[in-house]
Protein backbone atom coordinates (compact mmCIF):
# COMPACT_ATOMS: atom_id res chain seq x y z
CA UNK A 1 0.00 0.00 0.00
CA UNK A 2 1.39 3.28 -1.01
CA UNK A 3 -0.07 5.22 2.06
CA UNK A 4 -0.27 9.08 1.15
CA UNK A 5 -2.60 10.29 3.65
CA UNK A 6 -0.31 12.31 5.92
CA UNK A 7 4.04 11.90 6.76
CA UNK A 8 2.64 11.05 10.02
CA UNK A 9 2.15 7.48 9.19
CA UNK A 10 6.19 7.02 9.08
CA UNK A 11 7.88 4.22 10.82
CA UNK A 12 11.11 4.81 13.01
CA UNK A 13 14.60 3.82 10.86
CA UNK A 14 16.69 1.29 11.90
CA UNK A 15 19.09 3.85 13.80
CA UNK A 16 16.16 5.04 15.72
CA UNK A 17 15.21 1.52 17.13
CA UNK A 18 18.48 1.20 18.21
CA UNK A 19 19.17 4.11 19.55
CA UNK A 20 15.70 3.71 21.50
CA UNK A 21 16.94 -0.48 22.88
CA UNK A 22 20.58 1.68 24.01
CA UNK A 23 18.97 5.34 25.74
CA UNK A 24 20.54 5.77 28.88
CA UNK A 25 17.20 6.99 30.95
CA UNK A 26 16.17 8.84 33.87
CA UNK A 27 13.49 10.55 35.24
CA UNK A 28 12.37 13.23 33.31
CA UNK A 29 10.19 14.97 35.42
CA UNK A 30 12.55 15.94 37.77
CA UNK A 31 14.97 16.95 34.95
CA UNK A 32 17.01 13.55 35.08
CA UNK A 33 16.74 12.09 31.95
CA UNK A 34 20.06 12.47 30.47
CA UNK A 35 18.85 11.84 26.56
CA UNK A 36 15.80 13.82 26.56
CA UNK A 37 18.45 16.84 28.28
CA UNK A 38 20.38 16.09 25.26
CA UNK A 39 17.35 16.40 22.68
CA UNK A 40 16.85 19.77 24.07
CA UNK A 41 20.06 20.92 24.08
CA UNK A 42 20.17 20.32 20.17
CA UNK A 43 16.47 21.63 19.41
CA UNK A 44 17.02 24.84 21.55
CA UNK A 45 20.30 25.20 19.27
CA UNK A 46 18.87 24.05 16.20
CA UNK A 47 16.55 27.17 16.50
CA UNK A 48 18.42 29.52 18.12
CA UNK A 49 16.61 29.46 21.56
CA UNK A 50 17.71 29.12 24.87
CA UNK A 51 15.90 26.51 26.31
CA UNK A 52 13.87 23.62 24.79
CA UNK A 53 11.08 21.02 26.11
CA UNK A 54 10.29 17.71 24.84
CA UNK A 55 6.61 17.13 24.42
CA UNK A 56 4.33 14.09 23.73
CA UNK A 57 2.84 15.73 20.71
CA UNK A 58 2.57 19.21 18.39
CA UNK A 59 -1.08 19.98 19.76
CA UNK A 60 0.59 20.09 23.13
CA UNK A 61 2.95 22.16 22.19
CA UNK A 62 1.15 24.84 20.95
CA UNK A 63 -1.37 24.37 23.56
CA UNK A 64 1.80 24.40 26.25
CA UNK A 65 3.28 27.49 24.97
CA UNK A 66 -0.29 29.60 23.93
CA UNK A 67 -1.25 28.82 27.62
CA UNK A 68 2.42 29.90 29.09
CA UNK A 69 1.93 33.15 26.82
CA UNK A 70 -2.36 34.02 27.44
CA UNK A 71 -3.73 34.94 30.99
CA UNK A 72 -7.45 33.85 30.80
CA UNK A 73 -9.90 35.72 28.77
CA UNK A 74 -6.65 37.50 26.61
CA UNK A 75 -6.78 36.77 22.57
CA UNK A 76 -4.24 34.74 20.76
CA UNK A 77 -4.56 36.10 16.96
CA UNK A 78 -3.59 33.57 14.43
CA UNK A 79 -4.80 32.21 10.93
CA UNK A 80 -8.33 31.10 10.06
CA UNK A 81 -6.92 28.23 8.41
CA UNK A 82 -4.37 27.46 11.58
CA UNK A 83 -4.03 23.92 12.67
CA UNK A 84 -4.21 25.39 15.81
CA UNK A 85 -7.40 26.85 15.34
CA UNK A 86 -8.84 24.38 12.94
CA UNK A 87 -7.46 20.59 14.20
CA UNK A 88 -6.43 20.99 17.98
CA UNK A 89 -9.96 20.47 19.54
CA UNK A 90 -10.40 24.44 20.70
CA UNK A 91 -7.91 23.50 23.41
CA UNK A 92 -6.79 26.55 24.53
CA UNK A 93 -10.46 28.03 24.72
CA UNK A 94 -11.64 25.16 26.57
CA UNK A 95 -8.87 24.59 28.90
CA UNK A 96 -6.84 28.10 29.30
CA UNK A 97 -9.86 30.53 28.74
CA UNK A 98 -7.92 32.28 25.42
CA UNK A 99 -9.92 34.00 23.68
CA UNK A 100 -8.46 32.72 19.49
CA UNK A 101 -9.14 34.85 17.41
CA UNK A 102 -8.89 34.31 13.47
CA UNK A 103 -7.49 36.35 11.33
CA UNK A 104 -7.34 35.91 7.52
CA UNK A 105 -5.48 33.57 5.74
CA UNK A 106 -3.77 34.14 2.54
CA UNK A 107 -3.58 30.92 0.10
CA UNK A 108 0.32 31.01 0.48
CA UNK A 109 -0.55 30.61 4.18
CA UNK A 110 0.27 33.99 5.15
CA UNK A 111 -2.07 36.05 7.49
CA UNK A 112 -3.82 39.51 6.34
CA UNK A 113 -1.51 41.55 7.99
CA UNK A 114 -4.01 44.49 7.34
CA UNK A 115 -6.64 42.57 9.25
CA UNK A 116 -4.32 41.80 12.12
CA UNK A 117 -2.85 45.64 12.36
CA UNK A 118 -6.58 46.59 12.42
CA UNK A 119 -7.32 44.32 15.17
CA UNK A 120 -4.31 44.96 17.15
CA UNK A 121 -4.18 48.69 16.93
CA UNK A 122 -8.10 48.41 18.42
CA UNK A 123 -7.80 51.11 21.83
CA UNK A 124 -7.89 49.52 24.77
CA UNK A 125 -11.70 49.20 26.08
CA UNK A 126 -13.28 47.36 28.96
CA UNK A 127 -15.75 45.76 26.36
CA UNK A 128 -12.78 43.63 24.41
CA UNK A 129 -10.83 41.13 25.55
CA UNK A 130 -6.91 42.33 25.66
CA UNK A 131 -4.46 40.88 23.07
CA UNK A 132 -2.13 38.45 24.30
CA UNK A 133 -0.30 36.62 21.85
CA UNK A 134 0.12 36.21 17.38
CA UNK A 135 0.70 33.05 16.23
CA UNK A 136 1.92 31.65 13.01
CA UNK A 137 2.14 28.51 10.95
CA UNK A 138 5.15 27.21 8.86
CA UNK A 139 4.93 25.00 6.95
CA UNK A 140 1.11 25.92 6.37
CA UNK A 141 -0.89 22.58 7.15
CA UNK A 142 -4.51 23.96 5.26
CA UNK A 143 -2.63 26.02 2.55
CA UNK A 144 -1.21 23.34 0.62
CA UNK A 145 1.95 22.71 3.11
CA UNK A 146 2.78 26.19 1.31
CA UNK A 147 6.41 27.74 2.85
CA UNK A 148 5.56 31.09 4.39
CA UNK A 149 7.85 33.30 3.23
CA UNK A 150 10.50 35.11 5.65
CA UNK A 151 10.16 38.19 4.88
CA UNK A 152 6.53 37.86 6.27
CA UNK A 153 7.20 36.00 9.31
CA UNK A 154 9.13 39.22 10.10
CA UNK A 155 6.62 41.51 9.37
CA UNK A 156 3.78 39.50 11.17
CA UNK A 157 6.41 39.05 13.95
CA UNK A 158 6.97 43.26 13.85
CA UNK A 159 3.56 44.11 14.72
CA UNK A 160 3.39 41.69 17.66
CA UNK A 161 5.95 43.71 18.82
CA UNK A 162 5.11 46.62 18.46
CA UNK A 163 2.26 46.08 20.35
CA UNK A 164 4.70 44.50 23.12
CA UNK A 165 3.08 41.27 22.55
CA UNK A 166 4.71 37.70 22.12
CA UNK A 167 5.30 36.02 18.58
CA UNK A 168 4.14 32.25 18.77
CA UNK A 169 5.45 29.80 15.85
CA UNK A 170 3.89 26.82 15.00
CA UNK A 171 6.38 25.37 13.01
CA UNK A 172 5.42 21.64 13.19
CA UNK A 173 7.07 21.04 9.98
CA UNK A 174 9.80 24.11 9.80
CA UNK A 175 12.67 22.23 8.39
CA UNK A 176 10.40 21.78 5.54
CA UNK A 177 9.97 25.29 5.20
CA UNK A 178 13.53 26.20 5.46
CA UNK A 179 14.54 23.75 2.49
CA UNK A 180 11.71 24.63 0.39
CA UNK A 181 12.63 28.82 1.09
CA UNK A 182 16.70 27.73 0.98
CA UNK A 183 16.89 28.97 4.60
CA UNK A 184 17.39 27.45 7.91
CA UNK A 185 15.28 26.69 10.79
CA UNK A 186 17.18 29.54 12.86
CA UNK A 187 16.43 32.26 10.27
CA UNK A 188 12.71 31.41 10.04
CA UNK A 189 12.07 31.25 14.09
CA UNK A 190 14.53 34.26 14.88
CA UNK A 191 11.70 36.62 14.77
CA UNK A 192 9.20 34.75 17.14
CA UNK A 193 9.32 34.54 21.01
CA UNK A 194 8.83 30.62 21.21
CA UNK A 195 8.54 27.76 18.30
CA UNK A 196 7.39 24.17 18.58
CA UNK A 197 8.09 21.52 15.98
CA UNK A 198 7.63 17.99 15.38
CA UNK A 199 9.56 14.66 15.06
CA UNK A 200 6.92 12.75 14.54
CA UNK A 201 6.30 14.03 11.30
CA UNK A 202 8.43 14.09 8.11
CA UNK A 203 11.47 13.37 10.41
CA UNK A 204 9.98 9.71 10.65
CA UNK A 205 10.01 9.61 14.78
CA UNK A 206 7.21 7.19 16.67
CA UNK A 207 6.04 10.60 18.66
CA UNK A 208 7.44 13.53 20.26
CA UNK A 209 7.67 17.42 19.60
CA UNK A 210 9.87 20.07 20.89
CA UNK A 211 8.46 23.71 22.14
CA UNK A 212 11.67 26.13 22.45
CA UNK A 213 12.43 29.59 24.02
CA UNK A 214 13.47 31.18 26.57
CA UNK A 215 14.87 29.62 29.97
CA UNK A 216 12.07 32.11 31.79
CA UNK A 217 9.64 30.74 29.54
CA UNK A 218 10.03 26.98 28.96
CA UNK A 219 10.24 27.41 33.31
CA UNK A 220 6.39 28.09 32.57
CA UNK A 221 5.61 25.89 29.72
CA UNK A 222 7.28 22.87 31.64
CA UNK A 223 4.20 23.71 34.61
CA UNK A 224 2.06 23.92 31.61
CA UNK A 225 2.76 20.14 30.25
CA UNK A 226 2.63 19.20 34.36
CA UNK A 227 -1.02 20.51 34.15
CA UNK A 228 -1.92 18.50 30.66
CA UNK A 229 -0.59 15.33 31.95
CA UNK A 230 2.64 15.35 29.42
CA UNK A 231 5.10 14.92 32.24
CA UNK A 232 6.81 11.39 30.98
CA UNK A 233 8.90 9.59 33.22
CA UNK A 234 12.15 7.23 31.30
CA UNK A 235 11.38 9.75 28.45
CA UNK A 236 14.66 8.77 26.58
CA UNK A 237 13.46 5.84 24.64
CA UNK A 238 11.63 7.97 22.88
CA UNK A 239 13.50 11.34 23.20
CA UNK A 240 16.81 8.91 21.46
CA UNK A 241 14.53 8.66 18.48
CA UNK A 242 14.24 12.83 17.80
CA UNK A 243 18.73 13.19 18.19
CA UNK A 244 18.58 10.46 15.94
CA UNK A 245 15.90 12.08 13.41
CA UNK A 246 17.79 15.45 13.91
CA UNK A 247 21.21 14.72 13.20
CA UNK A 248 20.26 12.54 9.93
CA UNK A 249 16.25 12.60 8.47
CA UNK A 250 16.36 16.55 7.60
CA UNK A 251 18.39 17.09 5.05
CA UNK A 252 16.19 14.47 3.10
CA UNK A 253 12.93 15.93 3.21
CA UNK A 254 14.22 17.78 -0.28
CA UNK A 255 13.30 13.63 -1.46
CA UNK A 256 9.93 14.64 0.21
CA UNK A 257 9.99 17.49 -1.77
CA UNK A 258 10.70 16.59 -5.22
CA UNK A 259 8.26 13.49 -5.25
CA UNK A 260 5.63 15.98 -4.52
CA UNK A 261 6.47 17.98 -7.16
CA UNK A 262 6.62 15.05 -9.31
CA UNK A 263 2.86 13.65 -7.69
CA UNK A 264 1.49 17.41 -8.27
CA UNK A 265 3.03 17.43 -11.78
CA UNK A 266 1.72 13.61 -13.01
CA UNK A 267 -1.96 14.26 -10.86
CA UNK A 268 -1.91 17.56 -13.00
CA UNK A 269 -2.13 16.29 -15.76
CA UNK A 270 -4.90 14.08 -15.50
CA UNK A 271 -8.63 14.68 -16.80
CA UNK A 272 -10.93 15.21 -13.61
CA UNK A 273 -8.55 16.21 -11.39
CA UNK A 274 -7.07 19.75 -10.46
CA UNK A 275 -4.09 20.32 -8.54
CA UNK A 276 -4.08 23.37 -6.74
CA UNK A 277 -1.45 25.37 -7.00
CA UNK A 278 1.36 26.80 -4.19
CA UNK A 279 3.96 28.97 -5.08
CA UNK A 280 6.63 26.93 -2.68
CA UNK A 281 6.04 23.25 -2.85
CA UNK A 282 7.05 21.22 -0.06
CA UNK A 283 6.06 17.72 0.85
CA UNK A 284 2.21 17.70 0.09
CA UNK A 285 -0.48 18.18 -3.04
CA UNK A 286 -3.90 19.49 -2.17
CA UNK A 287 -6.39 18.17 -5.69
CA UNK A 288 -10.21 18.74 -5.96
CA UNK A 289 -12.00 16.15 -8.16
CA UNK A 290 -14.56 16.89 -10.73
CA UNK A 291 -17.88 15.78 -9.32
CA UNK A 292 -19.63 16.16 -5.82
CA UNK A 293 -19.02 13.57 -2.83
CA UNK A 294 -20.33 11.01 -4.54
CA UNK A 295 -17.89 10.80 -7.11
CA UNK A 296 -14.89 11.85 -5.13
CA UNK A 297 -16.26 8.78 -2.87
CA UNK A 298 -16.05 6.47 -5.67
CA UNK A 299 -11.97 8.06 -6.37
CA UNK A 300 -10.76 7.26 -3.41
CA UNK A 301 -12.49 3.93 -2.92
CA UNK A 302 -11.06 3.09 -6.90
CA UNK A 303 -8.10 4.65 -5.72
CA UNK A 304 -7.64 2.51 -2.60
CA UNK A 305 -7.97 -0.80 -5.02
CA UNK A 306 -5.43 0.30 -6.65
CA UNK A 307 -3.22 0.03 -3.36
CA UNK A 308 -2.97 3.84 -2.80
CA UNK A 309 -4.15 5.92 0.31
CA UNK A 310 -4.56 9.54 0.03
CA UNK A 311 -6.40 12.17 2.79
CA UNK A 312 -9.75 13.44 2.67
CA UNK A 313 -9.51 17.45 2.78
CA UNK A 314 -13.49 18.69 1.87
CA UNK A 315 -16.32 16.36 0.15
CA UNK A 316 -14.59 16.65 -3.24
CA UNK A 317 -10.78 17.52 -2.28
CA UNK A 318 -7.69 15.60 -1.22
CA UNK A 319 -4.61 15.86 0.28
CA UNK A 320 -1.39 13.69 -1.01
CA UNK A 321 1.63 13.40 1.56
CA UNK A 322 5.44 12.31 0.53
CA UNK A 323 7.61 10.96 3.52
CA UNK A 324 9.99 8.86 4.51
CA UNK A 325 9.43 5.07 2.46
CA UNK A 326 7.70 6.78 -0.47
CA UNK A 327 10.29 6.81 -3.10
CA UNK A 328 9.75 7.58 -6.88
CA UNK A 329 8.74 4.60 -8.25
CA UNK A 330 5.59 4.84 -5.81
CA UNK A 331 4.59 8.25 -7.33
CA UNK A 332 4.45 7.07 -10.49
CA UNK A 333 2.31 3.89 -9.78
CA UNK A 334 0.40 6.34 -7.59
CA UNK A 335 -0.22 9.02 -10.87
CA UNK A 336 -0.95 5.82 -13.29
CA UNK A 337 -3.30 4.62 -10.02
CA UNK A 338 -4.80 7.94 -9.67
CA UNK A 339 -5.63 8.14 -14.07
CA UNK A 340 -7.40 4.94 -13.57
CA UNK A 341 -9.46 5.51 -10.58
CA UNK A 342 -10.21 8.83 -12.47
CA UNK A 343 -11.51 7.41 -15.38
CA UNK A 344 -13.64 4.60 -13.72
CA UNK A 345 -14.99 7.44 -11.42
CA UNK A 346 -15.65 10.69 -12.95
CA UNK A 347 -13.43 11.40 -16.16
CA UNK A 348 -14.56 11.34 -19.87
Amino acid sequence: MIDLRSDTVTLPTAAMREAMARAEVGDDVYGEDPTVNRLQRMAADIVGKEAALFVPSGTMANLAAMLAHCGRGAKAFLGDQAHTYVYEAGGAAALGGVVMTPIRNLPGGELDLDQLREELERPPDAHFAPPGLVALENTHNLCAGAAVENSHLAAAAELARSRRLPAHLDGARIFNAAIALESSARELAAHFDTVSFCLSKGLGCPVGSLICGSREFIAKAHRMRKMLGGGMRQAGIIAAAGIVALETMVDRLADDHRNARALAEGLGLIAGINVRPVKRRTNMVVFDVDGGAGEAAKFAAALKERGVLVGARGPAAFRAVTHHGIERADIDRAVVAAAEAAAESFAG
